[in-house]
């Protein structure tokens, strides 16, 4: 068993309150070691401390690895490795946009909430639209209306 072999089985375990999207797709998987035993280590880092869905995502992936026969599986859920989302995957943000999300645009060193004024429509893909609210029905999820095709949608906040 490879390193590449838990990386696969593991882009079959989405989130679960974004289920296009896979936790490798979604960054959140920091480490993968395979042991010449067969002893696989994974570390996790949530998108956020208080992630309701951390839980059955470690669970997941625990089943995901099992299923793969190896001697033992360990998974970690640490903040060794900070979460952002410029660890999106171009995969991960298309599989935001399929579910209707905005998907944040990578940004370098400093970041402000005035990104979050040219979020770029899911629907029509315009940027004239406007920021309804930071605060989403979850943390990493701001509020949006766009004024060309006249949609409500939410954006993922880039953190």
């Amino acid at each position: 068993m490879t390193r590449e072999d838990v990386l696969n089985a593991l882009s079959s375990v989405h989130d679960p309150e974004i289920p296009t999207i896979s936790v490798v797709d979604m960054g959140i998987i920091t480490l993968v070691d395979v042991s010449d035993g067969n002893d696989v280590r994974v570390s996790m880092t949530p998108t956020f401390v208080g992630c309701p869905a951390i839980d059955v995502m470690r669970r997941d992936v625990t089943a995901a690895i099992e299923a793969l026969g190896p001697h033992s599986v360990s998974v970690d859920v640490n903040f060794d490795v900070p979460w952002n989302t410029n660890l999106l995957t171009e995969k991960g943000r298309a599989a935001l946009l399929k579910h209707g999300l905005a998907p944040p645009e990578p940004y370098e060193l400093e970041l402000s909430l005035e990104v979050l004024n040219n979020t770029a429509c899911p629907f029509c893909g315009s940027h004239n639209t406007t920021l309804r609210s930071p605060f989403g029905p979850t943390l990493c999820r701001s509020l949006h209306y766009c004024n060309a095709c006249r949609q409500g949608f939410e954006g993922f906040k880039p953190v």
